[in-house]
């Protein structure tokens, strides 16, 4: 197994012992949540020039898994897109990321707005089609921020919108991996349900 493997997979062990353990801690405020998502990238190195009036969506989707009173909360969210950086004859693309997020989520009734800081990986590959060039992958050190609002219908089933920004750490060794000299940035937009337990 190598290091990355080994690193992502305590991280996202750690992030869901964490999650899960809140959930179950006897808090009769703190609600564990699962919210799927759909959506799109935009802005810096995405194929998408502007969160509007982009031609080249490229579907993004994922899933969070966390817990949240009614102040603050965290998440694990994972999200994958294809064709990262457009559509092209020479290459394809596609960037997953895996985020820890501490959310400051005050609850109103109904309605959750919130704002988040995460850290984690990015990863990126693409597999050229040019004969001569190798495929690369590049394993990032990363952190986002951003925020948006869940509203919920019933005590357990919601909706969500959600607006956030990923950056990577250039030229950085973090737990036993170093990342790569290019810096990559990107937002990204969607639409989730939201499954309380």
């Amino acid at each position: 197994m190598s290091r990355l493997s080994l690193t992502l997979r305590v991280f996202v062990t750690t992030m869901a012992v964490v999650v899960i353990s809140l959930a179950t801690s006897g808090q009769a405020s703190a609600q564990g949540y699962i919210s799927p998502f759909i959506g799109y990238n935009f802005s810096g190195d995405a194929g998408c020039p502007e969160i509007t009036e982009c031609e080249d969506k490229n579907l993004n989707w994922g899933a969070a898994l966390g817990v949240a009173n009614t102040i603050i909360g965290t998440e694990l969210d994972i999200g994958y897109v294809d064709d990262f950086f457009g559509e092209s004859e020479d290459y394809t693309s596609s960037v997953l990321t895996v985020m820890g997020n501490f959310l400051l989520a005050p609850r109103f009734a109904a309605i959750q707005p919130y704002g988040l800081f995460g850290l984690g990986l990015v990863r990126t590959t693409r597999d050229l089609t040019v004969q001569g060039l190798d495929d690369t992958t590049q394993n990032d050190f990363g952190w986002s921020w951003g925020g948006g609002v869940m509203a919920y219908f019933s005590q357990h089933i919601g909706i969500r919108g959600d607006v956030r920004w990923f950056y990577t750490f250039d030229a950085l060794e973090v737990i036993g991996f170093e990342g790569s000299d290019e810096k990559l940035d990107f937002g990204r937009v969607s639409g989730a349900l939201v499954f309380r337990f």
